[in-house]
């Protein structure tokens, strides 16, 4: 399965002979170039449990503007600053008790799954606008090898066994289209920014509509100025040193999520929780604290999440990430 991810990766990333962008002149591909990854993980608040781990691995760099999948993603405002990326994920999710060896009714399923965005971001810096389209391809099921990942770790930690990832979400496939837009509402310089934003995704893996706002305090470019750090020939005018905090606030309406009940192709996973236990109203709150120089960049975060289900917990985790400009 993972060979298949792999392939199917190479033929959309390669470029299409011939094939170019049809764009207004004043639209350009940025120069920078970004390394980011990020950890995250609910030990550190001494819970084990719903979302349990998951990193992301994100490359963005302009050769990646003549992948074929840029005609799907979307026209952008003429003046726009582009960026292209690659972003993959890993996330596994347990149910309450790891230490039962048996099927949870009522509880969380195990899940967990492997994908990447193949994403563009339009940046609008005189409309203060971020777009971000992406097309998500990947799988959901064992052999994104969460059960080994998992057992490792708590072996490593001294931690319980998990002794349920025999009756996880069986492979399916993860194909969707998500789409994301910020706007900046106030700012005073680089100290204080206000924002709000809407998404949406459609796909076998979620398929959801949001809104929320961001409140930033601190020393830090703004993100219509930069995706976070920028290539030294970018910097200019840009504070060197980064120390800021930030908080976000963000809701759902929730259509689809396969990690509850499944995949949409594959029906025969041991267990899954019905339609009538999805919360269909989510919300999610997050608060991050970061500092930085030049293209360096490491942040640290709180998540918290109301109940996804009937009879589901709130739920925290912790978030560590770094961003590399080259």
């Amino acid at each position: 399965m993972l060979r298949w991810l792999l392939g199917v990766l190479v033929l959309l990333v390669v470029p299409a002979a011939g094939y170019a962008q049809d764009r207004a002149d004043s639209t350009r591909t940025s120069p920078d170039r970004l390394l980011a990854y990020s950890f995250a993980n609910d030990a550190f608040l001494r819970t084990d449990y719903y979302f349990t781990q998951g990193m992301t691995l994100l490359l963005v760099s302009p050769a990646l503007q003549h992948s074929p999948v840029n005609r799907i993603l979307g026209p952008v405002p003429h003046g726009s600053i582009l960026y292209h990326g690659i972003r993959l994920h890993y996330d596994g999710f347990t149910p309450l008790r790891i230490q039962d060896p048996f099927i949870r009714v009522g509880d969380r399923p195990y899940a967990s799954y492997i994908y990447a965005d193949l994403l563009r971001v339009a940046r609008h810096p005189a409309r203060r606008l971020l777009i971000t389209t992406a097309l998500n391809v990947g799988f959901i099921g064992p052999a994104a090898g969460a059960k080994g990942f998992q057992t490792k770790l708590h072996e490593w930690l001294g931690a319980p066994t998990p002794r349920g990832w025999d009756y996880q979400v069986r492979t399916d496939l993860v194909l969707g289209y998500e789409g994301r837009l910020e706007k900046q509402l106030l700012a005073l310089g680089h100290f204080l920014e206000l924002t709000g934003q809407a998404s949406a995704s459609v796909g076998t893996l979620h398929t959801y509509a949001g809104t929320g706002a961001t409140v930033r305090l601190g020393q830090r470019p703004s993100a219509f100025e930069s995706l976070g750090v920028a290539s030294r020939g970018n910097r200019a005018g840009q504070p060197l040193v980064q120390a800021y905090a930030q908080a976000q606030l963000e809701g759902r309406l929730v259509g689809y999520n396969a990690t509850l009940q499944g995949g949409l192709l594959n029906r025969r996973s041991p267990y899954v929780l019905p339609t009538s236990a999805v919360s269909r109203a989510v919300a999610r709150g997050t608060g991050t604290v970061g500092v930085g120089y030049a293209g360096v960049r490491l942040e640290g975060a709180l998540t918290w999440i109301s109940p996804e289900f009937q009879g589901g917990r709130t739920h925290r985790w912790t978030t560590l990430g770094v961003q590399l400009a080259f």
